[in-house]
C-alpha cells in the first residue's frame, strides 16, 4: 500500500465557481425583485420614470428602490454573459475531471 494519498477531485472549488457566476449572472434580477417586493409591501409607486417617495421604516426609500429596480438593464449584459461563463466552466470542469481520471491508478493495480 503507498503511502501517498490520492488527491481528491476539486467538487468544492467547482460547486463555489458555479454559485458564484450564477449570482453574478443573476445580481441584476434579484436587485429588481427585491425593490418590487418592498415597493409593493409598502403601497408604494415605482417604475423607470423617476424615483417616487416610499416610506419604509421612517424613511424615505424611494430613490434607492428606483435605483435597485433600474439595475434591472444590467441583465442585458450579466445573463449572456453569465450563460459564456458557465458553459467555459462546464468544458473546463469536464476537461480536468477528464485528466483527474485518466491519472488515477485504476483499482487493484500498483501505483
Amino acid at each position: 500500500m503507498s503511502t501517498d494519498a490520492v488527491a481528491k477531485f476539486p467538487w468544492h472549488l467547482y460547486a463555489m465557481a458555479f454559485v458564484i457566476i450564477v449570482l453574478v449572472a443573476t445580481a441584476p434580477l434579484l436587485s429588481v425583485l427585491a425593490s418590487s417586493a418592498i415597493a409593493e409591501a409598502n403601497g408604494c409607486t415605482l417604475n423607470e420614470a423617476r424615483a417616487y417617495p416610499c416610506v419604509v421604516f421612517g424613511m424615505d426609500m424611494g430613490g434607492l428602490l428606483a435605483a435597485m429596480f433600474v439595475m434591472g438593464w444590467f441583465m442585458l449584459a450579466t445573463i449572456p454573459g453569465g450563460t459564456v461563463a458557465l458553459l467555459v466552466w462546464l468544458v473546463f470542469m469536464v476537461t480536468h475531471y477528464l485528466a483527474y481520471r485518466a491519472e488515477r491508478p485504476k483499482p487493484g493495480t500498483k501505483p
